[in-house]
């Protein structure tokens, strides 16, 4: 059998996740030092955090996830300050106050077509600064439409998306995936299927999986 070209990392995230977007930036600043990273791969993976949301533009967040916990809304913005603030620190700016309640699915077959023409990373981070950073919402037709459109999609292939279930069997099969090999939360990183890292954890755990990882895959060609 002919040995991968690629060192593949899998990455199951969701677009509405504030810890997926933070760890996208560290494990793309581990591979800004690392010598191998011409031979890197990224997939990401689809998950739903939330997969029975309503989309409900209009709803304040704080609002919404006070009620949902049975806390105070003084409570959830306090949560979200740390996380703003973590955002920041990796160069990333959140604005939870203009976020719009939405359902990620058709997001994430938006993704799915992205990623047939080799564009699933431009449209992973395009789609996570329009809800965090923007306030767009994921959802609809017309945001997805003009976000593909923004990363070199071209508008039929868009719209035969947005207007079908296309790709859905593809984001059900990314999620029943993640069930199988342990997924409990995202971002969850897989590399070259043998070491996983859970999390948006330190750069420096990034870094050390992907050395350990990738020698074993270099020895293994």
């Amino acid at each position: 059998m002919e040995s991968a070209k690629y060192f593949k990392i899998e990455i199951w995230s969701d677009i509405q996740c504030p810890f997926c977007y933070i760890g996208k930036r560290k494990i793309e600043k581990a591979l800004e030092a690392f010598e191998g990273k011409d031979k890197v791969q990224i997939e990401w993976r689809s998950y739903q955090l939330d997969p029975e949301a309503r989309s409900q533009p209009g709803v304040d967040l704080y609002d919404y996830l006070a009620e949902r916990k049975g806390q105070t809304r003084e409570w959830a913005i306090e949560m979200h300050k740390n996380v703003t603030a973590m955002a920041k620190e990796n160069g990333l700016d959140y604005h939870f106050e203009k976020a719009i309640l939405a359902n990620s699915y058709n997001a994430h077959r938006l993704i799915h077509l992205a990623k047939k023409h080799n564009k699933g990373n431009d449209a992973e981070e395009r789609i996570f600064k329009a809800y965090f950073t923007e306030g767009k919402d994921i959802a609809s037709e017309q945001t997805l439409f003009e976000l593909g459109r923004e990363i070199g999609l071209e508008e039929k292939e868009i719209k035969a998306v947005v207007n079908s279930d296309e790709y859905g069997d593809a984001v059900r099969s990314d999620i029943e995936e993640a069930m199988n090999i342990g997924v409990r939360g995202v971002p969850f990183f897989v590399f070259n299927r043998e070491y996983a890292v859970s999390g948006a954890q330190p750069v420096e755990i990034f870094t050390q999986t992907l050395e350990k990882s990738f020698e074993a895959w270099k020895q293994n060609k």
